[in-house]
């Protein structure tokens, strides 16, 4: 885990949005990010569990992935591969630029633009739908923990969750401001 810092920062690259259970999500201008809900308009939207294995499991769990954000860098590796894929395709609702998302603890905030405020509750599990991108991607969602301060685990980096603690309307080239949690850092686990 990498020492506690209250100036690391980065950029939004892209926003994406889509009301329907899709893998992936349509590149818009803006997003408006609702405190305690999610991404207006979005599929995954609201204070209760959306994805639907785990509404299937209890539709009463709090919704810890109201927001998906993912680092333009995965997608860079991925295309230097030889695929082809998009922002907005793994199915972010942000894409960013110049932050390692993977390596924050859990509790960082994100302040995103001007007033929009995300608490990061987790990993995103890197799910079989990232094989439609091409063979061996799955693969290349997974790296060697020992780069987190978890040697020996494989660490899935198909992107971050988080709840939205303030809202704001977030658009590409918006500053992206991290801040640590107080107390113990914490690496983030799958949500």
């Amino acid at each position: 885990m990498p020492a506690a810092s209250s100036d690391l920062s980065g950029s939004v690259l892209a926003v994406h949005c889509s009301g329907e259970h899709s893998f992936s999500k349509q590149t818009v201008d803006t997003v408006t990010l609702l405190p305690g809900l999610g991404v207006e308009g979005d599929a995954h939207l609201g204070p209760r569990v959306k994805h639907r294995s785990r509404v299937a499991a209890d539709p009463n769990q709090p919704n810890l992935r109201q927001i998906h954000l993912v680092m333009s860098e995965l997608l860079d590796e991925v295309v230097e591969a030889g695929h082809q894929v998009a922002p907005g395709q793994l199915g972010e609702n942000v894409t960013t630029t110049g932050l390692d998302l993977i390596g924050l603890p859990v509790g960082s905030m994100l302040r995103l633009g001007d007033t929009a405020l995300v608490a990061l509750t987790g990993l995103r599990n890197p799910c079989k739908q990232i094989r439609s991108i091409g063979d061996g991607v799955l693969k290349m969602m997974f790296v060697d923990g020992g780069r987190y301060g978890r040697p020996g685990e494989q660490v899935g980096r198909t992107g971050v969750m988080g709840v939205v603690v303030a809202g704001g309307v977030v658009q590409s080239g918006d500053p992206v401001k991290v801040r640590y949690p107080a107390g113990v850092l914490t690496p983030m686990q799958k949500v």
